[in-house]
């Protein structure tokens, strides 16, 4: 894990940050995504449908997206930050499916660095790619503000 003072980050932008660790997706992680967000379509959570229709369940696009902050932290840690907040997404595209049993992880760029609201707002590139595909599941701008001490 790469490690980075609050300070510093303006002197990052373009440049990438850092890759987290594999993460398998497993069947109970989409059941439990399915009920925390009642979405419970059947491509997701019918595994005998699904092997049966398209192959095998595939995970909730918006469940990869709600990996972000799990995966970022493994790729960087800010010091110097007393609290950091979500501060939402721009472009968010679903690019690829993710099947049940495959691994992701993800890529994190800095695109922008900005003095925002007593703190530094700043726009991550996340991509998140699964392994053994060349189309990466999801790329999202993640927007974060983070506050000093």
């Amino acid at each position: 894990m790469r490690e980075v003072a609050l300070a510093d980050l303006p002197g990052l932008v373009g440049q990438d940050l850092g890759v987290s660790d594999w993460l398998e997706i497993t069947q109970e992680r989409v059941n439990q995504f399915a009920d925390a967000t009642g979405d419970h379509q059947w491509i997701h959570v019918d595994v005998e449908r699904a092997n049966r229709e398209m192959g095998g369940p595939i995970a909730h696009g918006f469940l990869t997206l709600s990996l972000i902050p799990h995966l970022a932290s493994q790729i960087v840690r800010f010091t110097g930050v007393t609290r950091g907040i979500n501060y939402g997404s721009d472009k968010v595209r679903f690019t690829n499916m993710v099947r049940v049993g495959k691994r992701v992880r993800m890529r994190q760029k800095l695109l922008s660095c900005e003095p925002k609201a007593g703190g530094l707002q700043i726009k991550n590139e996340c991509t998140i790619e699964i392994e053994g595909e060349t189309r990466p599941a999801c790329v999202a701008e993640s927007i974060s503000i983070l506050y000093g001490a």
